[in-house]
């Protein structure tokens, strides 16, 4: 997913010449389901069609062997280029330019735009919300509403106190003036919110779309950017100044002591962003994909969702591992993984540490002595003790759906973010649109009704 905002560029600007179909070739189980896969589609707005090759026949058939693999073809079909990984689109179009120039000289095709009819879903009140944060003593509750690219800020019962972002992307304006002079709450200021921390009256938000990391004053109602450019980066590097340093999509965030930590999963790391210096860098990972404890300058991570810091701990989630993983806080501090075994290794079984599996997990919340896991393509939420690192289901039935009641019967969809409030659980149900709710005395599930949006 993350070469989508390139491959969109090249699609927009070839309009008449260049045919991009997409081939999903699963790795999860989930991902298997064509319904899943059409959700996906929505969510990130695809325009090109997608196949979705469950059993590999296609992945099989160009001997592909990475995630993503760019295939190129020339108007009769025949293959005439491969790319393995992340690109940079400046050089894949020249690529293309000499592609172009030479079938055209060829007469080999006719100009002309190929129209596709979009999926479509129902108007509902939330679009696809990614996380939510939640502060019992403030009495409020923070959704990422991701795919209407806003915020909707709530009391813990739906009474909506703001929203936060005018659900227009702000890329256009990154072109022409920047992300980087105080904006206000009518203006747009998200192309993909995630993670929000809460400090007081103030809201850290890690912008996935244009790769930033946004500061909310919510007395003020201001917004500005203090951290990124509003360029994805293509390269691992060090970092720096803030607000000069190129970031890879940003998912979440935690503050501890006036640093932010960041799980950096474009660049499969976490970073931390000290905000009295306004310099951002690599935390912890090497920048390769993997499932590997050491240091936290060597270990490997893959993909992390999910950060919380609690007891001087840095608790994250890597979801291409399905894993849970700690790293200290300390400089010379190590990666630890507390569920999770490979890269290949994922299921549906509760159990203590490495003997329990998730799949494909991406948000995670710490209560105390325990920690809440939105179990996404299990359509669950688990909860793992500290000390013991037991795993246990405490909602979902496993099957994707709808449902409320009793936490055994109740149905999320994917659901990918989670957050304690009290005895309360607060779930993204991301495929649902909706924010779902677990109290904890009664184990009944049911949905956060929004009132005011």
């Amino acid at each position: 997913m993350h070469v989508l905002p390139q491959l969109r560029k090249l699609e927009e600007k070839y309009a008449d010449i260049l045919t991009v179909v997409g081939v999903h070739s699963a790795k999860f189980n989930a991902e298997k389901s064509s319904e899943n896969v059409r959700q996906a589609v929505r969510r990130y707005g695809i325009g090109h069609p997608v196949v979705n090759d469950a059993d590999f026949e296609i992945w099989k058939s160009f001997a592909a062997r990475a995630w993503p693999t760019l295939m190129f073809l020339d108007p009769a079909g025949k293959l005439i280029g491969r790319h393995e990984g992340e690109f940079l689109v400046d050089a894949l179009d020249q690529v293309l330019v000499g592609m172009i120039e030479e079938h055209e000289t060829l007469g080999n095709f006719v100009r002309g735009k190929l129209d596709f009819l979009p999926e479509t879903r129902p108007e509902t009140q939330l679009s696809f919300p990614g996380k939510i944060t939640a502060d019992a003593e403030r009495e409020i509750v923070v959704i990422s509403d991701s795919n209407h690219r806003r915020l909707v800020v709530s009391d813990l019962d739906g009474k909506v106190e703001a929203i936060i972002g005018n659900g227009e992307s702000p890329l256009a304006d990154i072109e022409h003036r920047g992300i980087f002079f105080e904006r206000t709450y009518d203006q747009p200021l998200f192309d993909n919110p995630q993670g929000v921390v809460i400090d007081g009256e103030t809201l850290y938000v890690a912008d996935a779309g244009t790769h930033t990391i946004v500061r909310i004053d919510l007395v003020g109602g201001t917004a500005e950017t203090i951290a990124g450019t509003g360029a994805q980066s293509m390269y691992r590097h060090e970092g720096g100044d803030a607000l000069v340093t190129p970031l890879n999509s940003p998912y979440d965030l935690s503050l501890h002591r006036g640093v932010l930590y960041v799980a950096m999963a474009g660049f499969h790391q976490l970073w931390s962003l000290d905000l009295a210096e306004n310099t951002a860098s690599p935390f912890a990972g090497d920048g390769a994909e993997d499932i590997q404890d050491d240091l936290k300058s060597n270990a490997r991570l893959a993909q992390p969702y999910g950060i919380e810091v609690s007891n001087n701990a840095v608790f994250f989630i890597d979801s291409e591992t399905s894993a849970l993983r700690v790293s200290a806080i300390a400089d010379e501090g190590r990666v630890v993984t507390l569920v999770g075994k490979g890269l290949f290794d994922f299921g549906d079984i509760d159990g203590a540490g490495k003997d329990a599996l998730f799949q494909h997990p991406q948000g995670l919340a710490v209560s105390k002595d325990v920690i809440y896991i939105a179990d996404s393509y299990n359509n669950k939420i688990k909860s793992v003790a500290i000390g013991s690192l037991q795993v246990n289901t405490v909602a979902g039935s496993g099957k994707a759906g709808d449902v409320d009641g009793l936490s055994t019967i109740a149905q999320f969809n994917e659901p990918a973010g989670v957050a304690v409030a009290g005895n309360r659980v607060y779930i993204a149900d991301t495929n649902n649109h909706k924010i779902k709710v677990m109290e904890l005395d009664t184990k009944e599930v049911y949905m956060l009704k929004l009132t005011g949006l």
